[in-house]
């Protein structure tokens, strides 16, 4: 080891890493272990993916969203079979689909299975790789005295069981990598990432939200302006050519987003079964504004009348909980979204402990819930809707034991792990060590 520190400062940089890479590694590769029963068969059989606990929407997407033939935003297909993500995140199923297609040719049905098996695989190995560079960049954001943090983001278990059901490691590369950028203090390319990162999943633009109070709070008017100039440059870069040529696959997201009803995994669908009065019978869109838009009000009032400015990290973590906790659906991969930031914001293994094992229950529940409907009704196999929503609850009551944490480190600067080691805010950039320039105690003692 010593020799090859004395190789330059460059390697004594990319020493400490390597490990944290290898864990991510071992990360990803158990989680392509696990859905191997469906990687070998399970997908065509509904009842075996779900008690194999294997399910992925890579694989069926291949068919259902016209990939073996078009293009998933100018496909000539009814409106509802349109790609119903963000264009980044659609043109990298569109790329991955034609590796798969050149690797696999042909359009005979045994063809076009294959190409589907193939297109798992590639996307397993780039979301892997997302995986591998969301760890490292993670790592480097948390700074020298916290960078095993990440380890979190590596092995914690239901980043290994929900890493591949969806595609979302990718803006979780992307999300990361803004917030190391940010605190560099480059902000062109934190713009640049975050436009792209809300061009491939929306809940990144949650971060805009944090990034405002905390320039409010210190007076950084233009960092924060370079960065949502390039961020809203970017993001318009990317969606122009869909909106113009490609007008109906490109507003299937925006569409389906607001057409969608109350959906598995969210606190609504509890209400809604049990038809509570109020809660369960009004809309669910307006009853995810109304309480999204009160906890960002919290979270604003309490960033600008903290006794000392909060780090960015809390602030991102708490609005996005926020985000999840009212939302109409909740999926077993939104935690992929969460584990980088609630480290970031209060690395504690205590509660993230907690958390992981009410994570890990909703995945396993929501696949045994799902073998109880139709059209399967395996009552044999499945659970019930009482056992189901204890799954349900104890993410939303794990999460907001974390989220109080969170608000007492803020409200208590003194209990806060990150700044116990000296440091004010490690992914704050601009704002590190940045004085008020305003709040709202000092407009109380005007």
């Amino acid at each position: 080891m010593t020799a090859i520190l004395r190789r330059g400062p460059s390697m004594a940089r990319v020493v400490p890493y390597l490990p944290l890479g290898l864990f991510a590694v071992l990360g990803a590769t158990l989680a392509y272990v696990m859905r191997l029963p469906c990687r070998n068969g399970g997908w065509n059989d509904q009842t075996a993916t779900y008690t194999n606990f294997c399910y992925t929407d890579i694989y069926p997407l291949y068919f259902d969203r016209q990939l073996a033939t078009q293009n998933p935003y100018f496909a000539d297909v009814p409106f509802d079979k349109h790609v119903e993500y963000p264009v980044v995140l659609g043109e990298v199923m569109q790329v991955v689909a034609w590796i798969a297609r050149w690797l696999e040719p042909g359009v005979t049905q045994e063809a076009i299975a294959a190409q589907a098996a193939r297109f798992y695989d590639i996307t397993v190995v780039l979301m892997g790789l997302c995986l591998v560079a969301g760890v490292l960049l993670m790592a480097a954001a948390a700074g020298p005295t916290r960078r095993w943090d990440a380890v979190w983001y590596a092995l914690a278990p239901a980043v290994v069981l929900a890493a591949y059901i969806n595609w979302d490691l990718v803006a979780g590369a992307l999300s990361v990598g803004m917030l190391l950028a940010w605190a560099r203090k480059r902000q062109v390319l934190a713009g640049v990432l975050l436009g792209l990162a809300i061009a491939t999943k929306f809940y990144p633009l949650m971060f805009v939200g944090a990034l405002f109070l905390l320039t409010w709070r210190t007076g950084r008017w233009r960092p924060f302006l370079v960065t949502m100039g390039y961020a809203a440059g970017v993001w318009l870069a990317v969606n122009l050519p869909f909106m113009v040529f490609a007008w109906d696959g490109w507003r299937r997201f925006y569409v389906f987003s607001q057409e969608r009803g109350v959906d598995w995994g969210s606190p609504w669908l509890f209400f809604h079964n049990k038809g509570w009065p109020i809660l369960g019978e009004t809309d669910v869109s307006t009853l995810g504004m109304v309480s999204l838009a009160l906890l960002c009000l919290g979270i604003a009032v309490l960033t600008l009348t903290a006794p000392r400015r909060p780090r960015l990290a809390q602030i991102c973590f708490l609005a996005l909980a926020a985000f999840m906790m009212t939302n109409k659906v909740w999926s077993p991969q939104f935690v992929l979204w969460l584990v980088p930031l609630a480290v970031l914001a209060r690395p504690n293994w205590k509660p993230l402990a907690l958390w992981q094992v009410a994570e890990v229950w909703y995945f396993f529940a929501i696949w045994l819930y799902l073998l109880n409907q139709a059209p399967l009704s395996r009552t044999d196999l499945g659970i019930g809707d009482d056992t189901y929503f204890t799954a349900v609850w104890g993410r939303v009551i794990t999460i907001g034991i974390m989220m109080a944490f969170v608000v007492r480190d803020i409200l208590r600067p003194d209990k806060d792990l990150v700044r116990q080691g000296g440091v004010d805010d490690q992914i704050g950039g601009v704002f590190d060590e940045a004085p008020d320039r305003f709040t709202l105690r000092s407009l109380a003692f005007r």
